[in-house]
This record gives structure tokens, C-alpha cells and sequence, in this order.
């Protein structure tokens, strides 16, 4: 690769970057079926035309931006801790806790996923096209494996239930309760919410780290 080409591949990565860090409030703030190509170009300050030479269509962009923020919020959260000096328990209550993170500080995020997951039904985008977010959720289910395999040996999580089991009733409870009370779904107390959140971390690490009850009990 000559260097002209070189500079031209980095200008056109910086410029793709730019259009996915722009795109990323604007759609969590406005929502994605609202917002136009042309608000995306004109927040980058660029034309209708650069941005369509970058993506060709509108479901592209979105599944674009949607990957990297969460690939981004993924890495992040887990480059935190050292979970290899956790027991499995530990580190699933650290997985847990990414919830709670999330309500906290990263509510565009689920505003974000909220309009995303309406979105991608009515534009019933296809299996081809979420390939990117689903490479995103094999690297959470790669994680989720990794506690799962180490409580079969320090005992610490039950695992007389599958992993597939529990890994999809924490994700989609926690999920769908964090972002439920971002988008204002539920009405209630600031306070009251993160108590709810909680309690509800709580059930779920008390359910999965106790032992399992005896048939009859």
C-alpha cells in the first residue's frame, strides 16, 4: 500500500468513525425511525453524499452505530477488574452490576437499544445484517460461558440449571428492566428505581448462587 493510499484509508476510517460518534446521540436523543440521512450529515457537518459513500443505507449506519457502542461499552466495563482472580460467583455478580452501570451512566446507551430494537422490527432488517450485533453478543456469551465453566469447578453458581438458561433470563430481565425505566416506561422515583434495580440484581444473584432445593422442599 503506497502512502497516498495509506492517507486516504486513514481519512476514511477518522471520517467513519466521526459519522458513528455523531450519529450516536442524535439517534438516542431523537430516536432512529425520526431521524433523516440528511440531520446525520448535516450533525457531521458533511454532505448528504459523503455519508452515503461511507453507508449506503440508513439500516447500515444503525447497525454500524449500534455495534460499536456496545463493543465499546463491553470492553470497557471488563477491562475494570481482573476477573481472573474471581470465583465464578464473584464474577457473576460483577456481570450483574454491568446492569446497574449501565442505569447509571449510560442511559443514551439504552435509549439507544430501545429505538434500536423497534427499529430493526419495522425495517425487518435481516439476520444478515444484525451478523455484526450477533458477533457483539457471542463475545457477552463467551464471557457468561467462562463463569458458568469455572462454577462447575469451584461450585460457587448452581449449574443444575443450563448455562444457555441462565445466561438468557439474567440478560433479558436486567436489560429489559434498565432500559424500561430509561425511556421513561415506568413513572417512578428516582430513588425508588434504583432500589427496584437492586433488589432485583439481588433475587437473581441469591436464585443462581444458592444451592438447588430438594425435591419436596
Amino acid at each position: 500500500m503506497g502512502r497516498n493510499q495509506e492517507r486516504d484509508e486513514r481519512v476514511r476510517s477518522e471520517l467513519r468513525l466521526k459519522i458513528l460518534e455523531t450519529a450516536f446521540p442524535v439517534f438516542a436523543e431523537k430516536g432512529i425511525e425520526t431521524v433523516s440521512m440528511n440531520e446525520i450529515a448535516a450533525a457531521c457537518g458533511i454532505s448528504y453524499a459523503t455519508l452515503y459513500r461511507q453507508f449506503n443505507t440508513k439500516a447500515e449506519l444503525v447497525m454500524a452505530v449500534n455495534n460499536r457502542v456496545w463493543d465499546v461499552y463491553y470492553r470497557d466495563y471488563h477491562a475494570r477488574r481482573d476477573i481472573t482472580k474471581m470465583n465464578a460467583a464473584e464474577e457473576f455478580d460483577f456481570y450483574l452490576d454491568s446492569f446497574l452501570d449501565l442505569y447509571r451512566n449510560h442511559r443514551d446507551l439504552l435509549k439507544f437499544t430501545h429505538y434500536f430494537n423497534v427499529y430493526i422490527q419495522h425495517e425487518q432488517v435481516t439476520v444478515k445484517q444484525l451478523q455484526g450485533f450477533y458477533d457483539v453478543l457471542k463475545d457477552i456469551a463467551g464471557s457468561f460461558h467462562g463463569i458458568y465453566e469455572k462454577a462447575k469447578k469451584d461450585g460457587t453458581i448452581r449449574t443444575d440449571t443450563s448455562e444457555d438458561d441462565i445466561f438468557s433470563s439474567t440478560i433479558h430481565l436486567m436489560l429489559a428492566a434498565v432500559t424500561r425505566y430509561s425511556v421513561g416506561l415506568v413513572y417512578q422515583n428516582s430513588s425508588d428505581i434504583e432500589k427496584e434495580l437492586i433488589l432485583l440484581k439481588n433475587l437473581l444473584y441469591s436464585y443462581y448462587c444458592s444451592k438447588p432445593r430438594q425435591s419436596g422442599s
